[in-house]
C-alpha cells in the first residue's frame, strides 16, 4: 500500500492556490485525488477555469476537477481581485484548458469520494468553507469518513488581512466557517495568518523563477502567477498561505498548534473574526518553522534554494 497522503484540495484558484496546486502535484508524498472549486478570491467560474489551466500547465490534466458553490451560504460573494488581478492568476499567461469538469458538483464530489474511501482522504480547504459546510449538511457522517481536514483560514492572535478583525477566507463566508469549526472532526487543523504571514517567497525567488528556462513547470509557475504582485503591486514578499496548509497536511511538525474551541463572528464590524474561546478539538497553528517551510516548498516545486527571504 502506498504511504502517500491522498488529498482532496478545495480551492478558489488564484495566485497562492496555483502554487499550492504546484506543490501538491510535485510532492512525492501526495496523491492528488480530486480538486473542488468555490467562489472566493475569484468567482467560481474563474476559479474552475484557473484550476483546469494550472493543472494542464503542471502536466496533471487527469486530476478530476469539480465546480462547487458559486456564493457563500448567506451573504453575496466578494472577491479579492485587488491582489490577484482581474483573472485571478496574477497576470499569468497560461493556455486555456478545454477539459470537461466532473459531473457532480464540489460538495457532492467530496461526499462521494469520502464514502467510497472511508478513513483514507484528507481534505485541504484553501478558500471559503462553503463547499465543506454544504457537504456536512448533505452527509452528517463526513467527519468520521474523512481522515483529516486542514483549513487555510483565520487570524487567531494577529490582525486580519481584510479588516483588523478578519482573514479573507473566513470573512467571505463566516457562517460556513463557524459550522465547520463547531463540527467534531477527529482531526481538524486551522492554518491561519498567525503562521502563514511568516512563510514567504522573495522578489529574488520570483526573479529566479522568471528567468530559469531549465526549471520544472511547477517552479516556472511562480514566474507566471507572481507577475502582478511583484511588478504591479511592487510587493517585496509573497506569502505562501495556501501552500503552507498543504505542507502541514503531510508534515504537521512544520507548525506548533494548540487545541482550542473556535467561534466565528458572523455580523457587525467584527464579522469574520476567529476567536479562541477555550480548550477544544481544533488544532490551531500558532508557530511555524519558516525557514524549513520555505525550503520545503522550494525543493518540492524545483525552485533554486540559494535565494534567501
Amino acid at each position: 500500500m502506498s504511504n502517500r497522503t491522498s488529498l482532496i484540495l478545495d480551492v478558489d484558484t488564484s495566485t497562492d492556490d496555483a502554487l499550492a496546486l504546484a506543490y501538491a502535484v510535485a510532492s512525492p508524498a501526495i496523491d492528488l485525488v480530486a480538486v473542488t472549486t468555490v467562489a472566493g478570491n475569484v468567482d467560481v467560474l474563474k476559479a474552475t477555469a484557473n484550476t483546469l489551466a494550472v493543472l494542464e500547465w503542471l502536466g496533471a490534466g487527469s486530476v478530476p476537477v469539480h465546480r462547487g458553490a458559486s456564493r457563500p451560504l448567506v451573504q453575496p460573494h466578494v472577491d479579492a481581485a485587488y491582489f490577484h488581478d482581474v483573472g485571478g492568476l496574477g497576470g499569468a499567461r497560461l493556455p486555456i484548458s478545454n477539459r470537461e469538469i466532473g459531473q457532480d458538483r464540489g460538495p457532492a464530489a467530496i461526499v462521494r469520494l469520502a464514502r467510497a474511501r472511508p478513513g483514507e482522504l484528507t481534505l485541504v480547504a484553501l478558500g471559503p468553507l462553503t463547499n465543506l459546510a454544504i457537504a456536512l449538511n448533505v452527509e452528517p457522517r463526513l467527519p468520521e469518513l474523512l481522515k483529516s481536514v486542514v483549513v487555510m483560514g483565520g487570524a487567531f492572535t494577529v490582525p486580519g488581512n481584510m479588516t483588523p478583525a478578519a482573514e479573507f477566507n473566513i470573512l467571505v463566508d463566516p457562517e460556513a466557517a463557524d459550522q465547520v469549526f463547531a463540527t467534531p472532526f477527529p482531526s481538524l487543523t486551522a492554518v491561519g495568518l498567525d503562521v502563514t504571514n511568516h512563510v514567504a517567497l522573495s522578489r529574488k525567488d520570483w526573479d529566479a523563477a522568471s528567468g530559469g528556462e531549465d526549471l520544472a513547470q511547477s517552479a516556472l509557475l511562480l514566474g507566471e502567477v507572481g507577475r502582478f504582485a511583484f511588478l504591479t503591486l511592487a510587493v517585496e514578499q509573497f506569502a505562501l498561505n495556501d501552500p503552507l496548509a498543504v505542507a502541514v497536511a503531510i508534515d504537521p511538525t512544520l507548525v506548533r498548534h494548540q487545541r482550542s474551541e473556535v467561534a466565528v463572528e458572523a455580523s457587525g464590524p467584527e464579522r469574520g473574526r476567529t476567536r479562541l474561546i477555550g480548550p477544544g478539538q481544533v488544532k490551531v497553528a500558532i508557530e511555524v518553522d519558516p525557514e524549513r517551510a520555505v525550503m520545503d516548498f522550494k525543493r518540492t516545486v524545483g525552485l533554486p534554494t540559494g535565494a534567501k527571504i
